[in-house]
């Protein structure tokens, strides 16, 4: 069954294209950390329509699996949020060049995303945009093989790419260009994996999410990988990620509901401040999952953006449990504020603090620093209305800290020794002022962090 070249496999099951490819490597989640094995899926359901695969071309040293592809059978409707900074990679210039251009001319042009991890293409001049390009032709090259062999009749689509690793190097573009002719694509949960481990860089697990949610009476599927683990920070798209779905919607509702989507998950999490140059979240929709249309302001479009927005928000968590050096996954909640921006402001706040964020690794229930982060978050206050207190994950009581401005005292520290123990916990502000609230995911800062960045060229 194999050979150099594209070809389609005996139908079963939902199997599709295969190819010789450097992709025969382990997906079982024993191969990862212990206590990190449970947010591997064993299985998934997937968006009709879309086939993945990864391979190690080149790019990494080590050997370790550096390239991904996702294509779909048929032309999508594309979004996508990029990083905000100034230094903004190739692969963000290229693909925003894309994205515009289709939606200048009304089009559905993407078909595929082309993912290289090692080498971030960043800080890299002209020839990084010219390697940004050869990359995505790469992968409109591949979405014509994958036609051709269907006997598909389909204009020819293109391809996003992304890419994550050290920035101010250039890619090992011959590299990637054979790398992604010799991909091997495929259905199933283990090509999706296989996706999932090429996006890694310091991760220590794949993250990958897949289900299938009930819009208006239709069944649609979402599937999505993302990865990061450091300079992970809002105000962009925050690393880099996928979200595949075959539901039919249109760019203006699309756009619509990545925007609300990704304020409240990937815009919604902080594990160092750092704001990466390469950040990037794409949404590829292609219709498979019938003829019917996700209209504008309808029901089934709310139900889809509800969806797709915790869909969101639980695929960014991954990237905060595997924060550099995380001990804690911190959920930061803040209700009662006159609108979502304040409330988000500070909750922003809280989770940016590296005061907050060390008392949690050192198990110290230190609720002054907390406080002082909501005082300083510059949203207008009744100190005299605030309550705070500390929810342990395993949903046992939470340990109260202030009511109505007045701290509780003393404070009862056996019990807070007891929360602060347990990996997940949330703080809930009350800021008692409106009907507004946000939320913030973060992790607690150790001493990993420093080691790992430290050593990360090495």
């Amino acid at each position: 069954m194999l050979s150099s070249k594209l070809h389609i496999l005996q139908r079963s099951g939902g199997r599709g294209l295969a190819a010789l490819g450097r992709s025969a490597f382990s997906t079982e989640a024993k191969q990862f950390p212990a206590s990190k094995q449970r947010f591997i899926p064993a299985s998934g359901t997937y968006p009709q329509g879309f086939f993945a695969g990864g391979s190690h071309c080149g790019v990494k040293k080590n050997g370790q699996p550096d390239l991904a592809v996702l294509l779909s059978d048929r032309p999508t409707t594309a979004s996508a949020v990029f990083t905000t900074n100034q230094f903004c990679a190739a692969p963000v210039q290229y693909d925003r060049s894309v994205l515009n251009q289709a939606r200048e001319a009304r089009e559905q042009r993407v078909r595929a995303v082309v993912v290289n991890s090692g080498c971030a293409n960043a800080v890299t001049g002209k020839q990084g945009l010219v390697d940004a390009q050869a990359m995505g032709a790469a992968g409109s090259q591949l979405v014509q093989k994958f036609d051709a062999q269907r006997g598909a009749q389909s204009p020819p689509g293109e391809a996003l790419v992304m890419s994550t690793g050290v920035i101010g190097q250039t890619l090992p573009i011959d590299k990637i260009r054979s790398g992604v002719e010799a991909i091997e694509l495929d259905s199933t949960h283990e090509a999706w994996m296989r996706a999932a481990i090429a996006h890694m860089t310091t991760d220590t697990f794949p993250k990958l999410l897949s289900r299938e949610v009930d819009i208006g009476g239709h069944a649609v599927r979402l599937a999505g990988i993302t990865k990061g683990a450091g300079m992970i920070h809002p105000n962009m798209a925050t690393l880099l990620g996928t979200v595949c779905t075959d539901a039919p919607i249109a760019q203006a509702q699309l756009d619509a509901a990545l925007s609300f989507a990704v304020a409240r998950s990937f815009n919604a999490i902080s594990i160092d401040g750092d704001m990466s140059t390469n950040d990037t979240i794409a949404v590829v929709a292609n219709g498979a999952a019938g003829s019917w249309t996700i209209g504008e302001g309808s029901p089934e479009f709310l139900a889809f953006q509800t969806a797709l927005t915790d869909f969101m928000a639980e695929l960014a968590s991954l990237v905060v449990r595997d924060g550099e050096g995380a001990t804690k996954f911190l959920t930061i909640e803040v209700t009662g504020a006159n609108s979502f921006a304040d409330a988000k402001q500070v909750a922003s706040t809280i989770a940016t603090s590296s005061l907050v964020k060390t008392a949690f690794y050192g198990q110290d229930a230190n609720w002054g620093r907390i406080l002082c982060a909501v005082g300083y978050a510059g949203v207008p206050l009744d100190t005299k209305r605030v309550n705070l207190a500390i929810h342990p994950g395993d949903g046992s009581a939470p340990l109260v800290l202030v009511r109505s401005g007045e701290p509780q005292l003393p404070v009862d520290e056996a019990r807070a020794s007891e929360i602060l123990k347990q990996e997940d916990m949330r703080v809930r502000v009350e800021l008692g002022l409106g009907s507004e609230e946000a939320r913030m995911y973060t992790c607690d800062l150790s001493h990993d962090y420093v080691s790992i960045n430290a050593d990360y060229r090495s």
